[in-house]
């Protein structure tokens, strides 16, 4: 893990940066065909970046030609196991060379808080590409049991070229997730970055290029949803489409498949994550630093975060009084400073979304316990309502911001119904002292990942994914991310007596 700067140098490599302004395509940096761009800016400053092109449909054309084209003569899945294990930890070196670099790029781009870009995006993705690279030669295929007569093989191999849809939430974790399994696997990709955070993402594929990746196979492509996204889900010569975002756009995916060649389609969408506090806890203190963390951790821009707190009523009271305590460390301000744990949001168009909760939680008679102001730069300050009911916007929609809402229970029966009255089911936690009441809960919550008395999605050796429409068709993370980027074929052999 690089070490935390101070506010003043982070400024200064600031400064200093070469901004990437051009999709990255065939191993090279290149202008869109239209020859337009669009702007990408500081959502703290309101400051402009740079200039980046804007892709459409026929870059896409482009770079899905290049990816095929790599992928049909082998120049990378081709290579041995232990050599594309090679080139993947030399692009993690390579990460991990320009960590600081990524951190404040991420940090601009993004509004995200230097000090989690820092301690956390940036050491996770290096993390994630040297696990996957080290999994390449590790995952055996099989044999059937078919008798003497015959040899059975059951093998993969890799799907083709894939389109990688990020989120803007967190780009490069994301970006991780995604490009490692897939790449182990030797797929071709095509990235498509969302439109407000596309930096890193151009970083991340000439890094990839300068440690060994053969031109063709990382090509990313800057634009929007309509003119990228759509043309890439629609595209007949693309095996594949993983993507993290809205449900909404989710759905789209599905329905370019079913339009076009019947890709396999991987998406990670949207979540209402309960964290469900039993009485029987025997140290509120400890539950309610991992209920603000969840809360509030990447000022809520999570799919997992905890954006319900479901809570026995006799101790709600004595919980909200110790999340109080602790939501004082979490400090808003200038996201280049590690001295604040909460930045401003992506953009204004979402600080604006996030901002009607709050005016829906006054609409709506709410208790604000804490928080509930804004400020100029799309800063919101981590808010907490109370008196939540099941049938309010607050508890039924995905806020994606910094707001948490407090409902009540009575039994274990209510709280299970309560965590589960929801459309999505990404991500649960549970607190509580009881063994069987944490099998129970664990158990009966539709969720794809649950934590127990504590707040986070597990490491990189467990899948993530979710229930209902949270999720489709696979899982990021963990081995099992691997077979989603691969076909299994069966191999007949026959051996006459």
């Amino acid at each position: 893990m690089a070490k935390l700067l101070t506010a003043s140098e982070y400024a200064a490599l600031a400064e200093k940066l070469k901004l990437p302004t051009q999709a990255f395509v065939d191993g090279a940096f290149v202008r869109s065909v239209s020859g337009k761009t669009f702007q990408t800016t500081n959502p703290a400053t309101g400051e402009v970046l740079t200039e980046i092109s804007a892709c459409d449909a026929r870059d896409v054309d482009i770079a899905v030609a290049k990816a095929k084209a790599a992928f049909e003569d082998g120049r990378w899945h081709r290579r041995s196991p232990g050599e594309r294990k090679a080139v993947l930890l030399r692009f993690a070196d390579l990460l991990e060379a320009h960590a600081h670099e990524l951190a404040v790029m991420e940090s601009l781009d993004s509004g995200k808080p230097i000090r989690e870009c820092q301690n956390t995006d940036v050491p996770e993705t290096i993390h994630t590409v040297r696990w996957h690279a080290e999994l390449i030669d590790k995952i055996y295929d099989s044999t059937a049991p078919v008798g003497s007569n015959a040899l059975s093989l059951v093998v993969r191999e890799p799907i083709g070229v894939v389109g990688l849809v990020l989120p803007w939430n967190f780009p490069l974790l994301m970006l991780a997730w995604k490009i490692g399994p897939s790449l182990a696997a030797g797929c071709s990709i095509v990235v498509k970055p969302a439109k407000e955070t596309t930096l890193t993402a151009l970083r991340v594929a000439e890094l990839a290029y300068e440690a060994g990746v053969p031109a063709g196979v990382f090509n990313v492509l800057p634009g929007g949803g309509k003119e990228v996204g759509e043309p890439l889900g629609m595209h007949m010569d693309v095996s594949m489409v993983s993507f993290t975002g809205s449900t909404a756009t989710g759905r789209l995916f599905l329905k370019y498949a079913a339009e076009s060649n019947l890709k396999r389609i991987v998406l990670e969408c949207g979540g209402k994550n309960p964290a469900v506090v039993m009485k029987d806890i025997e140290d509120i203190d400890v539950v309610a630093q991992h209920v603000v963390n969840g809360a509030f951790w990447n000022m809520g821009e999570n799919c997992s975060a905890s954006s319900r707190l479901i809570v026995h009523a006799d101790i709600k009271d004595e919980l909200l009084t110790r999340i109080g305590v602790h939501m004082r460390e979490w400090k808003m301000g200038n996201p280049l400073d590690p001295e604040f744990r909460i930045g401003s949001l992506v953009s204004e168009a979402h600080f604006e979304k996030v901002r009607s909760y709050i005016e829906q939680a006054a609409d709506e008679n709410l208790s604000v316990a804490f928080g509930g102001s804004t400020q100029a730069g799309n800063f919101v300050e981590p808010t907490v309502v109370d008196g939540v009911g099941k049938d309010s916007r607050l508890f039924k929609e995905e806020i994606f911001g910094p707001i948490l809402s407090v409902t009540t229970f009575d039994s274990t029966e209510e709280a299970i119904a309560l965590a589960n009255d929801s459309v999505y089911g990404l991500a649960a936690s549970v607190y509580t002292s009881n063994l069987n009441s944490a099998i129970r809960l664990s158990r009966e919550i539709r969720a794809g990942v649950v934590t127990v008395n504590c707040f986070g999605e597990g490491d990189i050796t467990t899948p993530f994914g979710g229930y209902k429409e949270s999720g489709f068709g696979g899982r990021d993370k963990s081995i099992w991310a691997h077979d989603q980027y691969t076909e299994m074929k069966a191999i007949w052999i026959d051996v006459p007596a």
